[in-house]
């Protein structure tokens, strides 16, 4: 079985769990303010449940009702970029099974006006908090909504430009504009999330990798990142579900598979109609080692997937593409190569996630002996234009048959 180490430090969004209805002043002292709005908290749920349309109809009347707070904005700029992420196939976390993804050479076509937008809404963020920040240097909230905005920014430049440098340097701001909250407020939890995340992700880059993007001089504590996690997963407001997030990710990263399976499945459970969630569960009883369980679990996704409603736009191809990566490491050579096949069909198939799944394909029907087939999905990888990641691949296996496992 393929297992994975998941280079990924960024995680999803933020999310306002459920219980806040009962928040009180207490909690307003520790979290941006504008978190405990209702219709921010419903957006969140919306975002949750990867109706990422209706968390933005939400987002943008929270915006149109405070245009000059900088977390209003930061609201739509994680909506606008977890929805394109989504769109491009890249919140599986099996695209990060294997640490060189950066260097994956693949393609994201990233449409200019989500680009431009991006670009606008952090800036206009960052701009807001900066002149709060001029007028009052100890506005916790000005900081935290700062180092949000580049946080998100951060997740961007890394999951769509495949960048360590400028999403390393945006992180690093991130963590000081939070740093900066905890100094002024110690309780104010959602800040821990951002620290804790740089801690762990600074501690597992080499240092070659640290002197390329600049932060040679920067320190970071595995142990104490998750410790950071573990805090604002449990005591945090706005942070909450994220920190989970992060949390589970990089447990897996450093393969305490139960522990991460337990954030996973809490998360899973807490949204069953988020395909993401209910997709990672799987996924890390997969790199644990537990292939049957893990086919079982692919298995229910689909077959809630086929619920009319159940999903809100479920890409099927990261649930086929999973399952496939799974009975291959059952040695089940026909059902990997139906599962591949499967996930090269899907409608909304990013063309990466098409040409990988046709690679992979192929590979399987080369195993079975049925070689005009798969060369037929060896012509589908290496076809013009588009990502062209799997294309030498395809090639050399159009010239000699695929003998691997």
């Amino acid at each position: 079985m393929r297992s994975g180490r998941p280079g990924r430090w960024v995680v999803l969004a933020a999310l306002l769990c459920a219980g806040l209805a009962c928040t009180g002043r207490a909690w307003a002292q520790n979290t941006y303010p504008l978190n405990l709005d209702p219709v921010v908290r419903d957006g969140f749920e919306h975002f949750y449940n990867l109706d990422y349309d209706g968390a933005m109809q939400r987002f943008e009347a929270v915006l149109r009702a405070h245009p000059d707070d900088p977390m209003a904005n930061a609201y739509v700029l994680m909506d606008t970029i977890f929805r394109e992420l989504y769109r491009q196939d890249l919140l599986d976390t099996t695209y990060y099974a294997r640490e060189n993804f950066l260097s994956s050479g693949r393609k994201v076509d990233i449409p200019e006006g989500v680009r431009q937008r991006v670009e606008q809404l952090t800036d206009t963020a960052v701009n807001l908090a900066d002149a709060r920040i001029k007028q009052n240097g100890k506005d916790k909230d000005a900081y935290f909504a700062r180092g949000y905005a580049k946080g998100m920014h951060a997740a961007f430049t890394t999951l769509a430009d495949h960048s360590y440098t400028g999403a390393a340097r945006q992180g690093l701001a991130s963590r000081n504009d939070s740093e900066q909250v905890l100094k002024l407020d110690p309780r104010y939890t959602d800040a821990k999330m951002a620290v804790g995340i740089q801690q762990f992700a600074v501690a597992s880059l080499p240092r070659l990798v640290r002197m390329v993007a600049g932060i040679a001089g920067i320190g970071g504590n595995k142990e104490q990142g998750l410790d950071l996690l573990r805090d604002s997963a449990t005591h945090g407001t706005a942070t909450r579900v994220e920190s989970q997030t992060a949390l589970s990710l990089f447990l897996r990263h450093d393969h305490r598979y139960p522990e991460a399976y337990t954030v996973a499945r809490g998360l899973a459970q807490q949204y069953p109609h988020d395909f993401l969630f209910r997709l990672e569960e799987a996924n890390l009883m997969k790199d644990g080692g537990h292939g049957p369980e893990a086919i079982a679990i692919y298995k229910r996704v689909l077959d809630d997937a086929a619920k009319p409603g159940y999903f809100t736009e479920a890409r099927l191809q990261l649930a086929y593409f999973g399952l496939a990566e799974t009975q291959r490491g059952q040695n089940d050579i026909r059902g990997a190569g139906d599962s591949y096949s499967k996930a090269a069909a899907q409608h909304n198939c990013s063309d990466w996630m098409r040409k990988r799944a046709a690679l992979n394909a192929g590979e399987m029907l080369d195993k079975l002996g049925q070689r005009d087939l798969a060369l037929s999905y060896y012509r589908q990888a290496e076809a013009a234009g588009g990502d062209q990641s799997q294309a030498a691949d395809a090639r050399k296996y159009m010239k000699q048959p695929y003998t691997g496992v």
